[in-house]
């Protein structure tokens, strides 16, 4: 059930916000039966190999846990076929209590203008079927991801041909070993 929607403003992430990001991902992650429980540390390994591509929060005024309500990363992917300027979005993290009120749907869409303006060919996710087409993601057959079910790797053409080939995530996607 959707509850009312929260005023928020979306601004790149900046020095002294990684904390807040950390535990808003733990908790928006904790309890997602198809999480791997380490989306916090996802974040902080992208960003320390530099691979943050673009990284923006949400801030809602008067939220007693934090300004900072909701977050989103980019990151660059390959994909086999030498395909140049693809991006994976995600995570997404918004505090549990907060979800269905519109701060995650606004930070995807935000992401979204960003890359193009940025002139990204194309950017992709892990992510519901049923959620994310409504900004435009679709799952097509021709990009394939290892260890995921077909369906739930997504595709949001922004500019040229749809690539083909097996697509990877930033290196800090992988537990270090």
């Amino acid at each position: 059930m959707r509850g009312p929607e929260i005023p928020i403003t979306i601004r790149p992430e900046s020095s002294g916000d990684e904390k807040v990001i950390f535990d808003l991902t733990e908790a928006a992650f904790r309890e997602m039966p198809f999480s791997e429980g380490d989306e916090q540390h996802v974040i902080n390994r992208v960003r320390a190999d530099g691979q943050l591509t673009l990284s923006l929060v949400a801030e809602g005024a008067d939220q007693p846990k934090s300004p900072i309500v909701g977050h989103i990363a980019i990151s660059p992917v390959t994909i086999t076929d030498g395909a140049a300027g693809w991006f994976g979005l995600g995570p997404v993290s918004v505090w549990p209590e907060l979800h269905h009120r519109g701060i995650g749907g606004a930070l995807i869409t935000r992401a979204i203008a960003d890359m193009r303006a940025r002139g990204a060919k194309g950017i992709l996710l892990i992510g519901s079927p049923l959620y994310y087409p409504r900004f435009g993601f679709e799952h097509v057959p021709q990009i394939t991801y290892p260890g995921a079910p077909p369906e739930v790797l997504q595709v949001l053409l922004l500019e040229g041909e749809m690539p083909r080939g097996e697509v990877a995530f930033a290196p800090g996607f992988t537990k270090p070993a």
